[in-house]
């Protein structure tokens, strides 16, 4: 598995952190399947690690709604409904749209040209098929330019909203090229907050979290038809390691 390998934990940062980075890799891959329960003691051995950091890794994947622990078992991955997508997305809309507006306004041109290399890195990662890269640029981006409005409070509320509607089987999005267009919003958006248009900056940010909420139903429907396969095998055989997950 490309993500979960003994090569991914280093010794010079610390195991909870580098395994709970090294599990968010794998889920966003689709190499860890929503509703399959994984064993601690199994993933692990995949890492090359004691068992210790795993659980602790879950326990903070736990804390951001990622993952469930199921007694006696392992964990199970967190599997999102339709209205789950819905919700974190009219949220989002509610809390991002008016402050688009309001940043496309009230910023200045160096504050907002100061986001254009996220902008770009994230179209780049997006064309060049590096998932791990595009999210972090794609996260950087959102939050720095939130951030712009003046009140961390939201910024803190929005983050963990990403955190929690974290796409799942990314890469099978990825392969197929859709994540191209969503990457060019940035762009687009960004111009248009530059050039002082608050409403049509609103207009855009609108479609770009419509658009992120397709590709969401479409990466969640992806993984859910392998993840419930997996849960499936998971209920009736107690723990599920990774290597029985794979498909």
């Amino acid at each position: 598995m490309a993500h979960l390998t003994s090569q991914t934990i280093s010794v010079q940062t610390h195991l909870r952190d580098q395994v709970a980075d090294a599990l968010r890799a794998a889920l966003i891959a689709g190499e860890l399947r929503p509703g399959v329960v994984y064993s601690a003691p199994a993933l692990a051995a995949e890492l090359g690690v004691s068992a210790t950091p795993v659980r602790e890794a879950m326990l903070d994947l736990a804390r951001e709604g990622l993952v469930e622990a199921v007694r006696n078992k392992g964990f199970r991955i967190t599997e999102m409904t339709d209205q789950d997508l819905d919700e974190f997305t009219e949220i989002r809309t509610l809390i991002e749209v008016p402050i688009v507006g309001r940043v496309a306004g009230t910023a200045s041109a160096e504050q907002l040209e100061a986001l254009r290399p996220l902008a770009r890195e994230i179209v780049t990662a997006a064309r060049k098929q590096d998932i791990l890269r595009y999210l972090e640029a794609d996260h950087r981006f959102h939050l720095e330019l939130l951030s712009l409005a003046g009140n961390q409070h939201l910024v803190e509320v929005v983050a963990d909203l990403r955190k929690r509607s974290r796409l799942y089987g990314l890469g099978h999005l990825n392969e197929s090229g859709h994540l191209v267009a969503s990457a060019q919003e940035h762009v687009e958006l960004l111009d248009l907050m530059v050039a002082g248009r608050a409403r049509e900056a609103e207009d855009c940010m609108r479609r770009h979290l419509a658009h992120i909420r397709t590709l969401w139903a479409d990466g969640s429907a992806d993984g859910s038809a392998t993840g419930s396969a997996g849960g499936s095998a998971g209920t009736e055989g107690g723990e599920q390691s990774l290597r029985t997950g794979k498909r």
